[in-house]
């Protein structure tokens, strides 16, 4: 189903990244599962098709019809850049009821979750993170891995940071690849998660999603060097 939503924030999380909130009027509320993600329709080409650009939900479900999206400018990119430099409060999205795979087992209550991303790959696991939170939903512990280029680009930094300084069960790392920052590792994801989980443990389940590099080198590094079975191994991928 489709929906006609109107922006009613934007707030600039870096230098190239915006996050936006969309209300859609017409429905009390938007049902869908922390971790997928909607297809908005843009005045961006002739041709429909041409026009979609799917974006993951970064707030959890919470009973409203207000949806929040992480959208970073792209060079090149038709949606992203009409998203960051042409929309504003008041413009209408049509965006598509939320759909995707990408979310967590009904039961977490004995495992260890680890979500490894990069850039607005962040997004889903901000909305699994606080529906588990919010909902008081049982977990051994979570563990989240975030890496990208510069301190500036750190997504949602305030908020896991105060979760992991108040929550024993909850552990956030940074990983910073172009820039070398005393409080953060400088390096890759790969790093932490190889350093951290060198043994198979069928209680932990790694959650993936950013780049498509990213995303294969750590499939192959977790299954096939590690030893992990390839169903603990879920992710999505951004281009």
């Amino acid at each position: 189903m489709w929906y006609t939503g109107k922006i009613t924030e934007i707030k600039e999380q870096s230098p190239t990244t915006k996050a936006f909130k969309i209300k859609v009027p017409e429905v009390e509320k938007i049902d869908f599962k922390a971790g997928q993600f909607s297809v908005m329709e843009l005045p961006i080409h002739e041709r429909r098709t041409k026009r979609r650009r799917s974006y993951s939900i970064a707030n959890a479900p919470d009973g409203s019809n207000v949806l929040e999206f992480s959208v970073v400018k792209l060079e090149g990119g038709a949606g992203s850049t009409y998203l960051c430099d042409e929309a504003e409060v008041g413009t209408e999205i049509k965006l598509k009821s939320p759909g995707g795979m990408f979310y967590l087992p009904a039961d977490t209550a004995k495992k260890n979750l680890v979500f490894i991303c990069t850039g607005t790959g962040v997004a889903p696991f901000r909305s699994m993170i606080f529906d588990l939170l919010n909902h008081h939903k049982p977990f051994k512990s979570l563990h989240l891995i975030f890496g990208t280029r510069h301190e500036s680009g750190i997504l949602y930094r305030e908020e896991f940071e105060k979760l992991a300084e108040e929550r024993a069960d909850f552990s956030y790392d940074v990983v910073l690849s172009r820039e070398n920052h005393r409080d953060f590792q400088h390096g890759y994801v790969h790093e932490i998660y190889e350093e951290k989980y060198r043994r198979p443990d069928k209680n932990t389940l790694f959650y993936l999603c950013g780049w498509s590099g990213m995303v294969d080198e750590a499939v192959k590094k977790l299954t096939e060097e590690i030893g992990f079975a390839k169903e603990q191994v879920i992710f999505e991928l951004y281009g």
